[in-house]
């Protein structure tokens, strides 16, 4: 039996329902936080509770793993199983570890019977509706968009993009090993507008004036020493904060020129990637349920503008 504080409090205020099949033209981009990844489960349910409801939904690594609920039309689904089962060794300890060669086991949260509800698969796999996954491939340094309908599986794309370099071990898809999507792409922006998009959101899981810090010394021997069979993939673990700190500069000046809409925290938040406390998910969770319905207006003033 879970001890009380295994389980957020909150939990029965978390929403429960389905998305209704209004489509909304445009793509939406999902940055990847480990759990932070709840703050983007949070803006996902305030816009299915708002009927908006993107036509396309790429995610990076944790966006990837809230995004397929979204293009399920699940509201809840996502935030309920992990603020459920953050004390389940099963999902995230020893036991997950030994299982899945990884802090999380993902596939644990592909699972029917331990989602708490069925998975609307049919909604999901609707041709009406596009869903990316971003991983990295390790072989090859060079960013893969596994789409479902496109690739054989799309939950093993889910799975690659969500495994952590350095403590996980690669997914292996035909052939070939892949890892964390924001090793290589955290802001898959420019994606959507090359595949046409004239409306993108974006949703952020850090405030908007968060940049990373260089990955120092120490870090850069281990990722060298580590994939030093892989010198191109480590030179991309070596050079990340670079190239996230650019792309949200870009994404800045493109906010500033109507280009793009984001959504990202609107005050800071403060945590560890594999947070012990759930009372602290929940709230980030909550915030992100806030802070959808604070921008909707504007977001749907946005999407109107020609």
């Amino acid at each position: 039996m879970k001890r009380a504080n295994e389980v957020f409090s909150g939990i029965n205020h978390v929403p429960s329902a389905h998305a209704s099949d209004h489509i909304t033209e445009g793509c939406i981009v999902l940055e990847g936080g480990a759990l932070l990844g709840l703050y983007t489960a949070g803006v996902l349910d305030g816009l299915m509770l708002s009927d908006l409801n993107f036509r396309s939904t790429i995610g990076v690594s944790a966006g990837a793993m809230f995004g397929f609920g979204y293009v399920a039309g699940q509201i809840g689904l996502g935030a309920r199983f992990n603020l459920q089962n953050r004390y389940n060794p099963q999902y995230i300890g020893v036991p997950a570890a030994l299982k899945a060669h990884s802090p999380f086991n993902v596939q644990y949260a592909f699972d029917d019977s331990h989602l708490g509800t069925p998975f609307d698969a049919e909604r999901f796999y609707k041709a009406d509706r596009r869903f990316i996954a971003v991983a990295c491939c390790v072989d090859t340094a060079e960013t893969v968009y596994f789409e479902k309908g496109k690739c054989r599986d799309i939950f093993l794309g889910i799975q690659a993009s969500a495994t952590i370099p350095v403590v996980s071990g690669p997914v292996r898809i035909n052939g070939k090993r892949y890892l964390d999507g924001g090793t290589s792409m955290n802001l898959p922006y420019e994606w959507a507008f090359e595949q046409g998009y004239e409306k993108v959101l974006v949703v952020k899981t850090r405030e908007r004036s968060y940049r990373k810090a260089a990955a120092g010394m120490m870090k850069e021997k281990l990722f060298r020493t580590l994939y030093r069979n892989d010198p191109a993939f480590a030179e991309l673990l070596v050079t990340q904060s670079d190239r996230y700190n650019r792309q949200c500069e870009v994404l800045d000046e493109l906010e500033k020129q109507g280009r793009v809409f984001v959504i990202a925290p609107s005050r800071q938040i403060s945590y560890d990637p594999l947070e012990r406390d759930v009372e602290k998910l929940g709230r980030i969770y909550f915030q992100g349920l806030r802070d959808a319905k604070k921008y909707r207006e504007d977001l749907k003033a946005y999407l109107r503008r020609p």
